[in-house]
């Protein structure tokens, strides 16, 4: 037997102690622990096995992995108070957890962890920490909770937490973005950066001025924490597809009909949406890689949860996540609408699927 095994099995018997004991209300958040370091306690002691290429614990383990250069970018950028926005929200988030865990009896689902990660990333860096605090647990408890938990939740938490803040702080979730640091240590020897404001590529945008494609990729401006870097999110977004964590169905569907449709637009009035001075395909690349489109397609569009399972429910979500941006973007008051296509998208894909299914089932009626 390995130390590892001789570890676990001693973990095991501490649990089995601690659901016995005073501390037992802990015992669903010692539990997610051991799923999160180990695996599940649970085996077949004979035939049949089955093995399936996609389980809870490897969608997290490689969406974790996926998303952690884009947090090192995060601190990298706008310094240390990133990760302290980490911190706080799996503290609030995991309380929320285990307090849903012990009034229904079960244990902690692992899927937090990847939410707990992926949510400060999309939140300005300079958010004060009890609203990161709120957000989340509002994202948790009205987007996951009250809908019975993990696996039944229709709208992505993360996004839910983000959009409150939108609407309840408006001028702290939207307005307060840092200038991108000017030595090539970046922030690494600040806790965060001093109170120096400037627009987004986003906002600079609608008053002519753009950001070079070159700092778009090397996350040399300003945004939320973890989507400044699109070298990073590229990188890991094609890890979480090449591990088929990730959709490409949904990445391809939803970056294709943005520039589709923005294409087409930016060509037919020009004065309307296209940059000055560009054409329609540069107008679309630097569309692109500006805002939150790059990390929220790839790490908020792909989680297999709020997404279609149909292979045809992904080709339609999608399409209404590209194609909802563009209007959003371009149409509304908003500068970014990712996050709101997101959820529309969410919204959609209970009926995506059932008309695929039907669909289907109608094919092979008809084929029989």
């Amino acid at each position: 037997m390995s130390a590892l095994d001789k570890l676990r099995e001693r973990m095991d018997r501490l649990g089995e102690r601690l659901k016995r004991g005073r501390l037992r209300p802990l015992s669903p958040a010692y539990d997610a622990t051991l799923a999160f370091l180990f695996t599940v306690p649970q085996r077949t002691a004979a035939a049949p096995h089955v093995r399936g290429p996609l389980s809870v614990k490897r969608y997290m383990s490689v969406a974790i992995v996926a998303a952690l250069p884009c947090l090192a970018a995060g601190v990298y950028f706008f310094g240390w108070r990133v990760l302290a926005m980490t911190v706080v929200t799996y503290a609030a988030g995991l309380s929320v957890e285990w307090l849903f865990a012990m009034f229904r009896r079960e244990e902690i689902n692992e899927g937090f962890f990847v939410t707990g990660i992926l949510y400060p990333l999309i939140l300005p860096p300079t958010l004060p920490l009890w609203m990161v605090a709120v957000g989340i647990i509002f994202g948790v408890v009205i987007g996951k909770e009250l809908f019975g938990g993990t696996g039944r939740n229709p709208f992505n938490p993360a996004l839910v937490g983000r959009c409150f803040l939108l609407i309840a702080y408006p001028t702290a979730a939207s307005a307060a973005w840092l200038a991108p640091p000017a030595g090539w240590l970046g922030r690494l020897g600040s806790w965060s950066a001093d109170a120096i404001t400037t627009a987004t590529p986003l906002v600079s945008a609608k008053s002519g001025t753009y950001a070079s494609l070159f700092s778009l990729l090397a996350g040399d401006v300003s945004g939320s924490a973890g989507e400044t870097c699109r070298v990073l999110i590229i990188l890991g977004g094609l890890l979480l597809l090449v591990t088929g964590v990730g959709s490409w169905r949904t990445v391809l569907s939803s970056l294709g009909s943005f520039a589709v449709l923005l294409f087409v637009l930016a060509a037919a009035a020009p004065a309307k949406f296209a940059h000055a001075g560009s054409g329609a395909a540069e107008t679309v690349l630097w569309h692109l890689l500006a805002g939150g489109l790059l990390f929220g397609v790839l790490f908020m569009a792909t989680d297999p949860v709020t997404s279609p399972f149909s292979k045809a429910g992904k080709w339609g979500y999608g399409i209404i996540i590209g194609v909802s941006t563009v209007l959003i973007r371009h149409l509304t008051g908003y500068v970014e609408g990712v996050m709101f296509a997101i959820l529309l998208g969410n919204i959609a894909a209970p009926i995506l699927d059932e008309l695929a299914t039907r669909a289907h089932l109608r094919r092979i009626r008809d084929e029989g």
